[in-house]
């Protein structure tokens, strides 16, 4: 079998991705320019034979011969895509527009991985995968949301014009090892606070929600999504379905860590969304799958991560954060 690509491979899913792959016998070649991934994710895969790490930014061709195509290349956190806007959405569409031409060229499978924030800040809840979404054109998060809209667009296009059997999956809230603690997302934003003994910022009142997917349910919906049939297309919400408000959150990794953080309350940012729950009806039934791993148990394989992480390097990981929900 030819190998699989993952692009985004040295990311925090994209590595899981990876390994996953590899317990499976199959060849991986992991692509990634290390804007937001880390050598560090995959250093523990390098001395595999089945495995080979490429530097190269997918707004770019990309000239290789494979079997499959996992799309995961895109920074995920606002305190990254932001960044340079410009850069995030070119990766958004110019990255899928190169990985595209490379399934059609090959006639292989080409799996996009998506977001929740293709529904912006939702008028209906649970959000379902016919729901079209309300989003911000021109706020300082369109070029993640915008541009995570329009590579849809293009992979169901290359469906209708070239035939090109690629799906689509809209992945929520995702969480665990590997995450970096400085990525102003909330979950690791709590965790590495809490361990510190900092205050916990929350922004807002807390009243806004999210659901929590541990990231092994989440490669294990990848997976079948990749097996499905070429006709079978999505987009499929992948996500775990149990709400909960980020106050609530933060309490229970103050509970978990055993921390003596108190809670800072600080001004909503722009276009965040106040609601946020997957409808999986169509995970259920195409995929047979739901998520296995609870939160509490989640919670505390990433808490034990971290600790380690912020015993071999606590002078990098506990500089300044800027924690966005």
């Amino acid at each position: 079998m030819r190998s699989v690509l993952v692009t985004g491979g040295a990311g925090f899913l994209g590595s899981h991705l990876c390994e996953r792959l590899l317990k499976e016998n199959k060849e991986v070649l992991c692509v990634d320019n290390f804007f937001t991934g880390s050598r560090h994710n995959v250093d523990q895969l390098l001395d595999n034979a089945s495995f080979k790490l490429l530097q190269h930014d997918i707004t770019t061709p990309l000239h290789v011969e494979t079997g499959e195509i996992y799309n995961l290349a895109c920074p995920a956190s606002p305190k990254h895509y932001q960044f340079d806007p410009v850069q995030t959405t070119k990766t958004n569409v110019l990255g899928a527009i190169n990985v595209l031409d490379l399934a059609r060229r090959l006639k292989i499978k080409v799996l996009q991985a998506s977001t929740s924030e293709v529904y912006g800040d939702p008028h209906t809840h649970p959000q379902a995968e016919d729901y079209w979404g309300n989003v911000n054109p021109i706020g300082a998060r369109s070029c993640y949301d915008e541009g995570k809209r329009c590579a849809e667009t293009l992979f169901f296009d290359y469906v209708r014009q070239y035939d090109v059997p690629a799906k689509v999956v809209r992945i929520f809230n995702t969480y665990g090892p590997r995450m970096q603690p400085d990525d102003g997302r909330v979950v690791s934003n709590f965790i590495v606070q809490a361990l510190s003994n900092q205050d916990i910022t929350i922004y807002g009142d807390g009243g806004q929600t999210r659901s929590f997917c541990y990231v092994d349910d989440l490669i294990e919906a990848l997976i079948r999504m990749m097996a499905t049939s070429g006709d079978i297309h999505g987009p499929v919400n992948i996500g775990n379905p149990v709400e909960m408000t980020v106050r609530h959150l933060a309490e229970l990794v103050i509970e978990l860590t055993g921390s003596s953080s108190r809670l800072r309350f600080r001004p909503l940012p722009a276009d965040d969304p106040r609601q946020r729950q997957p409808d999986i009806a169509k995970a259920r039934e195409l995929l047979d799958w739901a998520p296995t791993v609870g939160l509490r148990e989640g919670l505390a394989r990433t808490i034990a991560y971290f600790e380690d992480l912020l015993r071999s390097d606590e002078h990098r990981v506990l500089r300044s954060l800027s924690p966005v929900q």
